[in-house]
């Protein structure tokens, strides 16, 4: 509909042919895989009317000539180490020529570092930063094999980029691999996968697609690709604000489902242009206690009111959406400075205050002083120094305990003053 003609343009843009995506599209999943396999390993989700969809795999593959090797439980939230080491071990055993994921982010990211473990051995430790997967496979003359990631999330964008999250259960912390050797050959997503979706996890999966478009398009300011992520961020965050409520009131509402998933899909188109900063960043320390879209969602509030003396284009795009929507007052297009950035972070809380999120650290269950001194030692680990990096006001990790320290400090309380902005 003429409604999301610029997300599916936009779409065409980010991945042209290669990504198949709509609704009732997974049954020409065979044609795809047979394109890079004919031996495939399926590391599917376990979900209510998941056995369904799986079946309509099974005979798209059997169709175009690929034979199925085996079936793989997949991984757990937040893709768990121990899942992790137990996928490895299944594709190993199948030996694939084509691995097939379908599920949500955890599933194929989990799936994603399994292949690069498989051919590349080693621990999963020695791949966690930027580029090491591809210099590692320069290193060794060995290719990965190829990935059809199928989508079932409205999140993530799993299946559309170049980043796996990998979580420590016992410590708490998430770690990220980033390499362009990880993008799936081919993504697929059939947005009538998640119609079924609950409204917690479709509220939790859009706020995530959000965070991937706000986070990038702050971190653009500046940059030669700025243009380009305005018009990302534009539609990705409206898609997401004019639809989330009626498909939490409606979960059968098609259209919103629709466009829940072209905005999130915008959002792995974002997180390929540029990348996430403070929020994810902190997200990664609060996996025991919220959901990774939960806890970029309160987060970002509190990260605009630091960035903001350097980011009032951003500002001014987002405060003008969540004006049209009703959730602050058009005059807030007269603001700027830091005014404008704490008029942008009530909007955003009382747009998630309106879907039934929480608003404050403070609120959630489990959450403790002890989540913050996690997340402040997490942010000077060199292993996550490209969040950092990409903050649109870079910190370093001597200035973490100075500046975001009060940020985790406003979101346990909601009391934005607290937030200290940094010096120009």
């Amino acid at each position: 509909m003429a409604a999301f003609d610029r997300a599916q343009a936009l779409l065409r843009e980010f991945k042209e042919d290669r990504y198949l995506h709509g609704l009732r599209v997974l049954p020409q999943v065979g044609g795809v895989t047979s394109q890079l396999g004919k031996q495939a390993a399926l590391v599917r989700d376990v979900f209510p009317g998941a056995d369904s969809y799986v079946e309509t795999i099974r005979q798209s593959l059997r169709a175009a000539g690929v034979e199925l090797l085996g079936e793989i439980e997949g991984a757990r939230p937040n893709a768990p180490r121990e899942d992790l080491a137990r996928i490895t071990t299944e594709l190993k055993e199948l030996n694939p020529d084509v691995n097939v994921s379908f599920g949500g982010g955890s599933t194929i990211d989990a799936t994603k570092a399994a292949e690069v473990l498989r051919t590349l051995g080693g621990d999963i430790e020695d791949y966690f930063g930027t580029g090491l997967v591809t210099q590692a496979l320069i290193d060794s003359r060995q290719e990965l094999t190829p990935h059809v990631a199928i989508q079932t999330a409205a999140s993530s964008g799993a299946h559309l980029t170049k980043y796996s999250n990998i979580t420590d259960v016992k410590t708490g912390q998430k770690k990220l691999i980033v390499d362009e050797g990880i993008v799936p050959a081919r993504p697929v997503f059939d947005y009538e996968v998640t119609y079924g979706s609950p409204a917690s996890l479709t509220a939790d999966g859009a706020l995530d697609g959000i965070a991937h478009s706000l986070e990038v398009l702050y971190g653009a300011v500046g940059k030669p690709y700025y243009a380009q992520m305005e018009e990302v961020a534009r539609e990705s965050i409206r898609l997401v604000v004019e639809y989330l409520p009626s498909v939490i009131e409606n979960p059968g509402d098609a259209e919103g489902r629709e466009a829940l998933g072209l905005a999130t899909d915008l959002g792995g188109y974002a997180i390929m242009i540029g990348g996430t900063n403070g929020g994810h960043l902190t997200s990664f320390s609060l996996v025991d206690v919220l959901s990774h879209g939960r806890a970029c969602a309160i987060m970002n509030p509190y990260y605009t009111v630091l960035f903001a003396p350097a980011i009032q284009g951003p500002l001014q795009l987002v405060g003008k959406i969540f004006a049209e929507a009703g959730y602050t007052s058009p005059h807030i297009e007269g603001l700027s400075g830091r005014e404008l950035g704490v008029a942008v972070a009530e909007a955003m809380i009382s747009f998630e205050r309106s879907i039934g999120f929480p608003a404050t650290l403070g609120e959630v269950s489990g959450f403790s002083e002890g989540h913050i001194e996690r997340a402040l030692t997490a942010a000077k680990n060199p292993q996550l120094k490209m969040k950092l990096e990409n903050m649109p006001v870079p910190l370093t990790a001597e200035m973490v305990d100075q500046y975001m320290g009060p940020v985790l400090r406003a979101a346990k309380t909601g009391d934005l003053s607290v937030i200290h902005n940094v010096p120009a």
